[in-house]
């Protein structure tokens, strides 16, 4: 073989290198995010972090219920790199699923938010609050309490997710059970409760509902009610009097995935504190990190410890949610 001929081989496979290289690159500069967030924040956050990273990013939108078991369809196959707003119950309960990688902003978030061997972290603290829609229901005629919700007078003005599609509608129905006693007592006052509420399929719809007036009354969370407050609606935000839970909502990545490297970096990204704070500005979700000032942030939402919290045994609740699912099936059921 000529020089001439080895110097132009040599030259074809530096370019067949460095294509292949370019592919490679090329297929880390995507992003697909499996969330149950609504689409105000999932178009807020994927477009900062595009224009940030350069990074292409498609959000996949359902109920936390719908995607974790897309991720347990896909499981021999992963198509997603992300789960992202989902419950730390479903986090808990699918950690088989999930890679571990040890964000940069750990040291920021409390441990008691955070997966021990790095599965997952939390990013938002969501109390469970009651929404009230001023104009179609007066605010002096509204509910004080948890128990408030089951006088008659509210019958078909309560508005609630299907615990089966949301990680939060879950906690709330739990927590109830406890707050009322527990065992039997408590599922009974809880079957009386769904008599009075209307059961929607998705957290979204619970809280347009109640922002537009089409209910008056919505079980939902505490960004819920600052958002369409500030924009315009005669929305109240309740802190139940006997007290309530803050139920975290967190990001894992998928184990398989096929852009693991941009997950990490959006795991890094989502929990900084100027974007924590960016997206408190934008959609009032209490961020997990504790060197935030809420009272100098838009909003100005109560410091966690000025809002009466009661205990809650979510990993218990976590353990048995296959067969509390089930029992809260036959509850919608019955009294539809």
């Amino acid at each position: 073989m000529t020089i001439n001929r080895l110097g132009k081989l040599a030259v074809f496979t530096l370019a067949c290198a460095a294509l292949t290289m370019a592919g490679s690159t090329h297929a880390q500069q995507k992003l697909v995010i499996y969330t149950s967030n609504d689409s105000t924040l999932n178009e807020l956050t994927s477009a900062a972090f595009g224009k940030e990273t350069g990074i292409q990013v498609e959000m996949i939108s359902a109920g936390s219920g719908v995607v974790v078991k897309r991720i347990q369809s896909e499981k021999e196959r992963p198509q997603g790199d992300i789960i992202w707003g989902v419950s730390r119950s479903l986090l808990e309960t699918n950690k088989a699923y999930f890679a571990p990688y040890a964000s940069k902003n750990i040291d920021a978030i409390p441990a008691e938010y955070r997966d021990p061997d790095n599965l997952w972290i939390g990013n938002n603290l969501h109390l469970l609050v009651i929404l009230q829609n001023t104009k179609a229901l007066p605010e002096n005629d509204g509910p004080k309490t948890w128990n408030d919700l089951l006088d008659p007078k509210y019958k078909g003005k309560i508005a609630f997710t299907d615990p089966a599609n949301s990680g939060s509608a879950y906690s709330t129905v739990t927590l109830l059970v406890d707050l009322w006693g527990g065992g039997d007592a408590g599922w009974q006052k809880v079957k009386a409760l769904f008599a009075n509420m209307k059961v929607l399929n998705r957290s979204s719809l619970v809280f347009q509902g109640v922002g537009n007036g089409e209910y008056p009354l919505g079980i939902s969370l505490e960004y819920a009610g600052y958002l369409w407050a500030q924009n315009g609606a005669p929305e109240k935000t309740i802190y139940p009097a006997e007290g309530t839970f803050a139920a975290m909502e967190g990001v894992a990545i998928i184990k398989g995935g096929p852009n693991p490297e941009s997950a990490k970096k959006f795991v890094d990204w989502i929990n900084r504190k100027d974007v924590r704070e960016m997206i408190l500005g934008a959609t009032f979700r209490r961020p997990t990190r504790r060197d935030l000032d809420l009272s100098r942030l838009p909003g100005h939402m109560p410091a966690l410890s000025s809002v009466k919290l009661i205990p809650y045994n979510e990993d218990g609740w976590t353990a048995k949610r296959k067969e509390t699912l089930e029992k809260i099936k036959e509850l919608v059921q019955e009294t539809r």
